[in-house]
């Protein structure tokens, strides 16, 4: 993440809380289970293979279209030219348009699908050469480097710049936060939120391509 300038870590914490805010509505519609983040529901995939309980094929469902939906993203960036971050944030914003448009019209697992598919593809927006550059739907390995800058900076080493970790990760925080507090009071129609906040971002990283 240092190595791209403050812009980028920006539309980067923008992405994430947007990430919390959609995998929040999918947790408290799921009872426990996640749109973005399938680390957790690998680990339920797991315990529900051992207690032999249907949770082990709900996990597995998402993850396998959470998978379709990177497909779709790396798709979207190869197709798009000089504009493969702006192609899949464009993308992403009409799966979670099209998510609160079917949960509020009484499809809500269709929306699940959609809403997951969106964030499989939200990971595939600062891909390169094959690799993520950013995680943008799961904090594990931000909150690690958060750790080691830590521990540089107690060791005494100047400039060790751990901030924009915690930031990053507090944007997540705070975009699930509020994606709980909208899901509880509107239900579906709070994912148009996430929608709209993704259709924003368009300007933004268009001006930031490469």
């Amino acid at each position: 993440m240092l190595r791209s300038d403050r812009r980028i870590q920006l539309i980067a914490a923008c992405l994430s809380a947007v990430a919390g805010y959609v995998d929040a509505i999918g947790f408290l519609y799921l009872g426990g289970f996640f749109v973005s983040f399938m680390t957790g529901n690998s680990t339920r995939a797991g315990v529900g293979i051992a207690e032999g309980a249907q949770s082990a094929l709900i996990a597995a469902g998402l993850v396998s279209v959470f998978v379709v939906g990177v497909v779709a993203g790396s798709t979207a960036r190869s197709l798009a030219g000089k504009a493969p971050h702006t192609a899949v944030v464009a993308l992403t914003c009409l799966l979670l348009i099209a998510a609160a448009v079917l949960g509020m019209v009484g499809l809500p697992i269709a929306a699940v699908v959609a809403m997951t598919l969106a964030m499989g593809a939200e990971n595939t927006i600062f891909e390169k050469d094959g690799e993520v550059r950013i995680g943008l739907t799961y904090m594990t390995g931000t909150l690690v480097k958060l750790g080691q800058r830590i521990a540089a900076m107690l060791r005494g080493e100047k400039e060790v710049q751990w901030a924009p970790y915690l930031f990053h990760w507090l944007a997540m925080v705070g975009g699930a936060a509020l994606g709980a507090f909208s899901y509880t009071r509107v239900g579906f129609i709070s994912l148009l939120g996430a929608g709209l906040a993704m259709g924003c971002l368009i300007p933004a990283i268009r001006r930031a391509e490469p």
